[in-house]
């Protein structure tokens, strides 16, 4: 079995939900090698050369003794290396098993535009767009709320007993979805909002952690093959909506969805290879680190990445609504949201390889300025099939980047060792502004005519704008800073 047993070093750093930490390193000593990831998706640092020898702090019987530079004997358990892999059989399979948890749980979030669209249609009549969308606001809002958290459990207690725990509370919820009254609102916000995000939060943060055990340079290629697999749910659950509750339902198109849920995951627990040891739970007031919202590069990060995130969620959700009003009858009508999660596909796998060269911040201000741009040009000037069709091929490549771009822009501008709670932090400043965007855009059509869409894409464009100067002014700061660095470096007058 793939969760065998595995040494047990207490000390050795795992990553969290989106990046690695290290331990406090003394001149004198080196840890066993390893990747600092500072992205999910993308690779950031690179490894210094290191030695043969570790010394593990947690692991001398004097931690002074090892400040002074004095060398203490350790176990030999000490000496082994963690280096990632970059490829095998375990790798790859490991690839597999978190890019199918990725399909099932980020995946059938990202397809909520459908389930908007025939909760308004048929199952939800009695209620508004806007508390109808809060479904789905919730349900982002709950991943990223418990993002941090998902790191710090996944940390102590590994793949082994998370990711089938996680499997049970998502197929659990679904089942239950599939029992669900229409008009009886509270049970989609019990089943689909609350109980499938706790599930999903606690697969999918930590399917990625686990790319960073196993992949070095090849890692954009293994993040992509996971975030692909997201995208992948975002295509095929919709399709399935709109195929299959005219012919059998609503509840047992759901229990095929559980189905399916059910047999990623039992193929996930069978090849998913953990490979790093666990290491102590940390306290409650270390999972998050709002101290770095004292950072005005941080803060200016955050905050437009705040007016980003209230935006653009409301294409997804949106869209076909916005097709059949204006195209009643139209084959397409069941498509679009399939079409723009398909596209977001180039969007989200391009950063890992191009951040590299273009960079982290100017990707990310490009992408928001044209998500932006798209919304006001294109969704806003017309509801034509041709244009609604060239708007999602082209929302998608545009605002994939941003979804991506996150964590390896916090990590550049944080300390290593705090990189994984900044980033908890931000994502769940964020989640208010998931939780605002997309109920406070439903207002505006709860009469759905072109007059009132047509002002929620005005206000969808405007907070994409919003955006851009508050992710200038890190952008800004961040170029600064290395010319500083750059300039006192070459300035240096020579001993």
């Amino acid at each position: 079995m793939p969760y065998g047993n595995h040494l047990q070093v207490a000390s050795t750093p795992l990553a969290s939900s989106s990046t690695l930490h290290t331990d406090v390193e003394d001149k004198r000593t080196t840890h066993p090698p390893f990747t600092p990831l500072a992205s999910s998706d993308t690779l950031i640092h690179h490894d210094e050369p290191h030695q043969s020898q570790t010394s593990d702090p947690e692991k001398c019987q004097d931690i002074e003794a090892l400040k002074s530079g004095i060398k203490v004997d350790v176990s030999a358990t000490s000496d082994i290396s963690y280096t990632p892999p970059d490829g095998g059989f375990k790798a790859w399979s490991t690839v597999l098993g978190a890019s199918l948890v990725a399909f099932t749980t980020f995946g059938f979030s990202n397809g909520y535009g459908a389930f908007s669209d025939f909760y308004n249609a048929e199952y939800l009549t009695n209620f508004s767009p806007t508390l109808i969308s809060m479904i789905g606001a919730l349900q982002v809002f709950m991943l990223y709320i418990f993002a941090g958290v998902a790191g710090a459990v996944f940390d102590a207690v590994g793949p082994r007993y998370l990711i089938p725990s996680s499997g049970v509370i998502v197929v659990l919820s679904l089942f239950l979805l599939s029992f669900t009254q229409p008009q009886k609102i509270y049970q989609q916000f019990l089943c689909q909002s609350v109980l499938f995000s706790i599930g999903a939060t606690f697969g999918f943060f930590p399917a990625i952690a686990l790319m960073s055990h196993w992949f070095k340079m090849k890692m954009p290629y293994a993040v992509g093959c996971l975030v692909s697999g997201a995208s992948l749910g975002g295509i095929i659950f919709p399709i399935m909506l709109n195929t299959l509750i005219p012919r059998i339902g609503f509840g047992w198109t759901i229990r095929a969805i559980a189905l399916i849920s059910l047999l990623c995951y039992l193929v996930a627990v069978l090849t998913i290879y953990p490979r790093r040891p666990t290491k102590p739970l940390p306290r409650f007031t270390q999972l998050l680190d709002f101290q770095g919202f004292k950072d005005p590069c941080y803060l200016f990060l955050a905050l437009g990445c705040w007016f980003a995130v209230f935006s653009i969620w409301n294409p997804f959700f949106y869209v076909g609504l916005s097709a059949k009003m204006a195209n009643p009858g139209s084959p397409l009508n069941e498509y679009y949201l399939a079409i723009l999660c398909a596209t977001s596909i180039v969007g989200r796998v391009s950063p890992g390889l191009i951040a590299f060269r273009v960079g982290r911040f100017n990707l990310l201000w490009i992408s928001t300025f044209l998500s932006a741009t798209l919304i006001f040009a294109l969704w806003y000037t017309s509801f034509s099939e041709a244009n609604l069709v060239t708007f999602v091929v082209l929302y998608g490549i545009a605002a994939g980047p941003f979804f991506t771009l996150i964590p390896p822009c916090v990590a550049s501008i944080s300390p290593i060792e705090k990189v994984g709670a900044r980033l908890g932090s931000i994502y769940a400043f964020m989640a208010s502004a998931c939780l605002a965007g997309t109920p406070i855009g439903g207002m505006f059509i709860r009469t759905r005519t072109e007059a009132n869409f047509k002002h929620l894409i005005l206000f969808s464009g405007l907070m994409a704008f919003y955006d851009l100067p508050l992710n200038y002014y890190p952008l800004y700061i961040y170029f600064t800073h290395i010319l500083i660095h750059l300039y006192r470096f070459t300035c240096k007058p020579s001993t």
